[in-house]
């Protein structure tokens, strides 16, 4: 097939991945991926909220997003952010980063389709030098072996002095990941989500 033809099936993809709205592609996804997405359903308006609720939009120049999905935290994050703030969001996931560019004409947002392992090279090559706050909803307890402690690692080493990593997840095991790189780790907790969820804020 020829270059261009390999171009105008990718575009055409795209229209069709744009057409299917944001559920469908994330519920296909899903039954294509559910060990690195863990959730049918994305998160919900509360849980959202309870999440973005320590941050301080003021000093927010630079957040990061591992596993942006089909942009349901996205969207709030970019509504709260400064004019000239940046976000950052990372996915291994082809599709969904695709999706993301056709949907969100945001100069703010910046997609990146790497492993969020690489989060120093990734601000690097965007031209910043660390970052103020990153969420992440990646399923830490079905992570590949060594690749939750990994992202820990590589968060806690790229957060600016004051920074929060915010994370949601169905499963505990997070926080013995974050125990090992941060001293200070708050918790909570979100009935009104599919399912439940935990919160952790682990401060740099």
């Amino acid at each position: 097939m020829a270059a261009s033809e390999l171009r105008q099936e990718s575009r055409a993809a795209m229209r069709k991945r744009s057409r299917m709205g944001p559920l469908r592609v994330f519920a296909r996804e899903f039954f294509k991926h559910p060990v690195m997405i863990g959730s049918i359903i994305p998160s919900s308006r509360k849980l959202i909220d309870k999440m973005l609720k320590p941050v301080d939009w003021s000093r927010a120049d630079v957040f990061v997003e591992y596993g942006p999905g089909v942009g349901t935290i996205t969207r709030p994050i970019l509504a709260r952010m400064k004019p000239d703030a940046k976000l950052i969001v990372i996915d291994t996931n082809t599709d969904f980063c695709d999706f993301l560019r056709q949907e969100i004409a945001d100069p703010r947002l910046i997609v990146v389709n790497r492993s969020a392992a690489d989060l120093a090279d990734i601000l690097k090559e965007c031209g910043v030098d660390g970052a103020d706050y990153v969420i992440s909803g990646l399923p830490f307890s079905t992570l590949p072996a060594g690749v939750g402690p990994a992202i820990v690692k590589a968060t806690r080493a790229s957060l600016r002095p004051g920074g929060i990593f915010l994370v949601y997840q169905f499963s505990p095991k997070v926080r013995d990941y974050l125990a090992a790189e941060f001293d200070r780790i708050d918790h909570a907790f979100e009935p009104i989500n599919i399912p439940p969820a935990q919160l952790y804020y682990a401060h740099a």
